[in-house]
């Protein structure tokens, strides 16, 4: 299946923000046009567009929705927009750093530079460096992987998850493109199925044979002996090296930890919040029950039953092989080898 970009701008400072609506995949491509804040934030709250790079990129294209929308008439009114579409907008998802990053990013540009063109340079320049940091990402995994290896990877850490190649999927896609072959397992990542619907359509897409599971099944292969090395994608990743990702990547790390296989976890320097010492910091949103509740719309719980739905979990540093940054391979890990690499 060929697919448009995850993300694009069309236009001047008066232009829309093109968005793939991952909740439709794989049964039907369709794109979202943005104009304003309060759709873009729907979309990122209801995971039309996701993953932390992506959504980074798709905030900072939302500060000039955002501002050109209140048309400020001076440099005050200007700023003031600045700070409350930034708010919204951070608002949006707790745990992606990323969209925090790119938020405040913009805003230092706007206040050096109080112009909607600014903006739009400083979003596009954001658009770009992302897809140059999936590469670089890439290139440092790559040598990961050896010919014949069974790789376990966790929800969708590819090109839908940001502008370029993806972070955990890069490294897959390098590898591949290099010549090594091997097979992949893709968590079905429940409950909103990212990895059956979203990972395995990458995949597949580039030639990579995988094979979707569920998620319960990933720890007794490990148990078996049918993996040798899992990579997964990150949303935060505290000063120590813990991380926050999508909720079930802890319990792999500790299946990866009981059995030998390398655990390894694939983010830009942007997914690091050096201001959180620990994971424990960490916010952990929470979201709409309906989501365990129901499956593809298809309620599976008798009425009346409750549900709990973390969205992401955090792994302890001490559980993680290595972290592959665009800044090269972290192995192992500490604070003061976190700050060397991103100094």
């Amino acid at each position: 299946m060929a697919l448009p970009p995850t993300l694009a701008w069309h236009g001047d400072v008066q232009g829309t923000l093109h968005l793939l609506d991952q909740t439709r995949l794989p049964r039907e491509v369709a794109v979202l046009e943005i104009r304003s804040v309060a759709g873009l934030i729907d979309a990122i709250r209801r995971l039309a567009v996701r993953g932390a790079p992506a959504i980074g990129v798709a905030a900072a294209y939302g500060m000039v929705l955002g501002v050109r929308a209140a048309r400020p008439a001076d440099p005050r009114e200007f700023a003031s927009a600045v700070a409350s579409v930034g708010e919204a907008l951070i608002a949006a998802r707790p745990t992606a750093v990323n969209l925090a990053w790119a938020v405040r990013r913009v805003q230092v540009r706007a206040a050096r530079e109080p112009a909607l063109t600014a903006l739009l340079h400083e979003a596009i320049a954001i658009h770009d460096e992302d897809r140059e940091l999936c590469r670089r990402i890439g290139a440092a995994g790559a040598p990961l992987l050896r010919e014949g290896m069974r790789v376990l990877t966790h929800c969708n850490a590819g090109r839908l998850a940001t502008a370029g190649d993806g972070t955990a999927l890069a490294v897959l896609f390098a590898a591949w493109r290099a010549g090594r072959r091997f097979t992949v397992l893709a968590d079905e990542t429940r409950p909103l199925l990212q990895g059956a619907r979203l990972t395995a359509l990458e995949l597949h897409a580039e030639g990579i044979p995988v094979a979707v599971i569920p998620d319960a099944a990933a720890a007794g292969l490990i148990a078996r002996g049918e993996v040798d090395l899992v990579i997964t994608g990150a949303d935060r990743i505290a000063a120590n090296g813990d991380v926050a990702n999508k909720v079930g990547t802890y319990g792999l790390a500790l299946a990866a930890r009981a059995h030998g296989v390398p655990f390894y976890v694939a983010a830009p320097a942007s997914t690091f919040d050096l201001s959180l010492s620990g994971g424990p910091q960490i916010p952990i949103e929470e979201r709409s029950p309906d989501e365990v509740l129901h499956c593809q719309g298809v309620p599976i719980a008798a009425p009346g039953v409750g549900a709990r739905n973390p969205a992401f979990d955090v792994t302890p540093a001490s559980l993680v092989t290595g972290l592959i940054t665009d800044r090269g391979l972290i192995r192992p890990i500490s604070e003061a080898a976190i700050k060397e690499a991103l100094a």
